[in-house]
């Protein structure tokens, strides 16, 4: 038990509660901890595109990069917020016994406004505005979202508010839970509400035993059987979805429900089964309610008729979509399209000693061109880990790498063996390496290895945030738009093109497309 069990955790009072809690357990079985708070994606770094990994979750992805790159060892989440499929690489390692799992209604005087047509709720969740409406269809839904401290001080500061929903659990954990508060027996709650999780590695067997130590059993059974349950049905689509498992009596009861947003309509199902039959339990459910109108519902919502406020300027994967604030409206195609070059066997007829390759595209046309026997490169410099980790799968080992071309020639200007280098590159180069390298008196001998075409689609004026990946997106789109609306850049090299247009320019902390999509959840928060 000597090493140090590393716990990552979000840094908010309710995250470092939970983490403390499975420190402390930990701790009581023998083993040595230390809490490891983490902020943020900036500082950490990846080998792989996040979509790669599959990491979605808005509230969990900073944990999973942390631990992918060997920061922490283990990761505490609220297990609601978790997404039902974890990363490449992460599993499950324990579920701590449940709290409490209802939803709570905090009111401001008394509960007399039940009984009126007119009210105002607060909740930033689909699921209980959905439930709520269905219950008191006259009410109003605002929306709150923020920290469990600030959401209870903006019920406060809001005269005109009724109530605001929380999680019992939640609330409770801090102490923050008013006297007044009621649960809402009657609203079912969020698959896994109400629990504690930790990850792992799945590599690593000293964390996994000691975390499978802390497990609940009974808790583990019903928290899988609801997010199997919504794995099944929302199918990429965030949806009002209820679900609640618990165990009486040897046997497991469950109750589970789809809704339309603005709850009118509503599917119900129920089942019991015994302990240790009810491996199909989630699938019959999710099934029963796909039967009697769910996909419907559920096309429905995922196809409501909402004003696009984002367009991305590459085509985004349903994960990466999945990852935008519900405030946000997305669409996406590609504006640049690229087509390969066939190069020429004279480029490549000796040993070349540097070669410079700053995109993916470049190392596609090498070896669509030529086998990696006849590529001969003595040193390999590029720009970007994911075309490094593709040269050196087809290609061969890289002698250096940077994030941006421009840190790449600084680079070459210092360490670089000789005077000469070899550029595969694009019909269209915006960046400075070559001139930078120029001017040093290093020869630059350019091969267009793919050229890139603009395909720039005239967008709706309703948009305001445009997300860009190079410059030659930002190209694309000043030809076929007006340039009024904030630019969310991937990186500085795409960023001093879009500055010649644009007024608001946004750039990404690492340069990733969950990051740029980070960037721009922060600013619909």
């Amino acid at each position: 038990m000597s090493k140090t069990i590393r716990i990552g955790t979000r840094d908010s009072e309710l995250a470092l509660w939970q983490a403390k809690i499975v420190q402390q357990q930990l701790e009581n079985s023998g083993y040595k901890t230390q809490l490891v708070p983490v902020k943020s994606t900036g500082d950490l770094v990846l080998d792989k595109p996040l979509y790669e990994l599959g990491i979605t979750g808005i509230f969990t992805r900073t944990l999973d990069i942390a631990m992918l790159n060997h920061d922490i060892d283990i990761a505490v989440h609220s297990l609601k917020d978790v997404p039902t499929v974890l990363p490449k690489g992460i599993v499950q390692v324990a579920v701590l016994k449940r709290g409490n799992v209802n939803d709570t209604l905090v009111f401001k005087n008394n509960e007399e406004f039940l009984g009126s047509k007119e009210a105002v709720i607060a909740t930033g969740s689909l699921r209980r505005r959905a439930q709520w409406l269905n219950r008191f269809p006259t009410h109003k839904i605002v929306d709150l979202r923020g920290n469990v401290n600030s959401r209870l001080q903006k019920l406060e500061d809001n005269a005109d508010w009724n109530g605001a929903i929380f999680a019992a659990a939640g609330i409770g954990r801090i102490g923050i839970r008013p006297e007044e508060a009621i649960n809402l027996d009657w609203m079912i709650p969020a698959p896994a509400q109400g629990a504690i999780m930790i990850t792992a590695l799945e590599e690593d067997d000293f964390v996994k035993t000691a975390c499978a130590e802390l497990n609940h059993e009974e808790t583990e059974i019903c928290t899988t059987i609801e997010r199997e349950f919504l794995n099944k049905l929302e199918g990429g689509c965030t949806a009002p979805i209820g679900a609640l498992a618990y165990i009486k009596n040897e046997e497991i009861n469950f109750k589970g429900v789809l809704l339309s947003a603005d709850g009118t309509k509503r599917i119900d199902v129920t089942r019991v089964k015994k302990l240790g039959e009810h491996s199909d339990m989630a699938s019959f459910c999710a099934d029963f309610i796909i039967e009697r109108g769910g996909k419907r519902l559920m096309d429905n919502i995922k196809h409501a008729n909402k004003i696009t406020n984002v367009y991305s300027t590459k085509s985004l994967t349903e994960d990466q979509r999945l990852l935008f604030h519900e405030k946000v409206v997305s669409k996406s195609s590609d504006f640049i399209k690229i087509s390969l070059n066939r190069i020429h066997p004279r480029f490549l007829k000796n040993e070349i000693q540097n070669v410079v390759i700053t995109s993916k595209n470049a190392v596609e046309s090498l070896i669509t061109n030529y086998s990696s026997a006849e590529l001969q490169f003595k040193n390999i410099y590029c720009v970007g880990r994911r075309t490094k980790r593709l040269v050196e799968n087809r290609i061969g080992k890289v002698t250096h790498f940077e994030k941006s071309a421009k840190k790449l020639a600084e680079y070459l200007v210092e360490y670089m063996e000789g005077s000469e280098v070899t550029y595969f590159c694009s019909d269209l180069r915006l960046d400075d390496l070559p001139t930078i390298l120029t001017e040093n008196n290093i020869k630059v001998t350019e091969v267009e290895a793919y050229q890139t075409k603009y395909d720039g689609i005239k967008i709706n004026d309703s948009v305001e945030c445009v997300m860009f990946y190079s410059p030659s997106t930002v190209k694309s789109f000043v030809q076929e738009n007006d340039t009024d609306v904030i630019a969310f850049c991937i990186g500085d090299t795409t960023a001093k093109e879009a500055k010649k247009h644009f007024k608001d320019i946004r750039i990404a902390k690492v340069p990733t497309v969950e990051s740029v999509i980070e960037l721009v959840n922060e600013h619909y928060i």
